[in-house]
């Protein structure tokens, strides 16, 4: 089985690639490209599998997290892509994933301190 904190370091570096696919695009020029949409796309995908390997302990020790609603988002991209709200999308990397990635970043830092948390597969 994979160790959890590959699963968390999954979740910290997806969201660290959508910032940085983002990072001098405005709400128009992301609406706009299908490169870009399916880019930020994938890494929601790997967000949200990620986040369902979570274990309940760390989900409930962090539950100012919204797991299921991670989970929902992803679920939906691949059940409903055909529908998928861009706006929302826009809104939701704008807002939700910078704290998300603190977030992660704070979870690692508190429950594995004895690691440096770099990428180790």
């Amino acid at each position: 089985m994979r160790d959890e904190r590959l699963y968390l370091q999954d979740i910290r570096d997806a969201a660290g690639s959508i910032e940085q696919f983002l990072k001098h695009v405005s709400e128009t020029d992301f609406l706009g490209s299908d490169l870009l949409q399916s880019a930020v796309i994938q890494k929601f995908l790997v967000i949200g599998e990620a986040a369902s390997k979570i274990s309940e302990g760390v989900k409930f020790r962090n539950s100012d997290i919204q797991w299921k609603k991670i989970i929902g988002i992803r679920n939906i991209l691949v059940h409903v892509y055909f529908a998928v709200n861009w706006g929302l999308i826009w809104k939701t990397v704008s807002d939700d994933i910078p704290v998300l990635k603190e977030r992660i970043t704070s979870i690692l830092q508190s429950e594995y301190p004895e690691s440096d948390n770099e990428r180790v597969e």
